[in-house]
């Protein structure tokens, strides 16, 4: 049997994440820079746990105000001494749990920005490593991050499930419309495409190649339950199961 590794961004407040947490592989927990506290951390280690779910970093700009999803100018050093505390403290909440953080996934802006700006892209790669931590990075290709961190650190391409891409492989601005996709057998569609086919189906109908290992759904989408669910009964007619750790 075939498997689909799909991750979520977990602890970030929403209300889906018991639902979601046993039908993933993968959850990235948000560390405390866009969403997330010490409290919020240790219920989403301990769900993963609970589920045999992995678990990643989800560190983001130090910007809870606008979920870190806006591109924030700070000092290098600033952003850089941010995300190793993000790192760091749901490190230490995971080793007492007796857990292991397998992986970090920048959220948001810090996401987009690190896959086109190489000053922004070299702040998170060297937080990794000063972090001291046996991690990979999730990240989409074609980005300029997984080139730098060619030799340095294990790189996992990503796609989305649930979004709309342009051309060029960068996502479609949640300003518009159809950002996001939310019609269950619309996500399905796109995510197989992906999938078995090894092609993103822009919005403007144009192929362009995927070697994602990894496929993200976002967990705030108000229908995320439904549609995970209707992912998983329809993989499963194929032979496909989401993979667990």
């Amino acid at each position: 049997m075939k498997t689909i590794h799909i991750n979520c961004d977990l602890g970030e407040g929403g209300k889906y994440d018991a639902q979601l947490m046993p039908l993933i592989s993968t959850c990235n927990i948000a560390c405390g820079g866009h969403a997330g506290d010490a409290k919020s951390m240790l219920k989403t280690v301990l769900l993963a746990m609970e589920n045999n779910v992995e678990m990643g970093a989800h560190p983001s700009y130090p910007d809870s105000d606008n979920f870190g999803r806006r591109s924030l100018v700070i000092p290098d050093y600033e952003l850089k001494k941010s995300l190793l505390n993000q790192i760091q403290n749901l490190h230490e909440i995971v080793k007492v749990q007796g857990g292991k953080l397998t992986h970090l996934k920048p959220h948001g802006a810090l996401y987009n920005d690190a896959a086109k700006d190489e000053k922004i892209a070299q702040i998170v790669l060297d937080s990794v490593l000063e972090s001291g931590l046996d991690l990979s990075l999730y990240v989409p290709q074609n980005s300029i991050i997984s080139s730098l961190a060619k030799g340095k650190i294990p790189v996992v391409f990503e796609a989305f499930a649930d979004r709309n891409y342009n051309s060029d492989f960068s996502l479609v601005s949640r300003a518009k419309n159809n950002a996001l996709i939310t019609q269950k057998e619309a996500v399905f569609k796109h995510l197989l495409s992906m999938f078995s086919k090894g092609e993103i189906v822009c919005e403007n109908d144009v192929k362009i190649p995927s070697v994602a290992a990894t496929y993200c759904l976002h967990s705030d989408t108000p229908n995320s339950v439904e549609i995970i669910k209707f992912l998983d009964k329809e993989f499963s007619k194929m032979n496909i199961k989401i993979a667990k750790r």
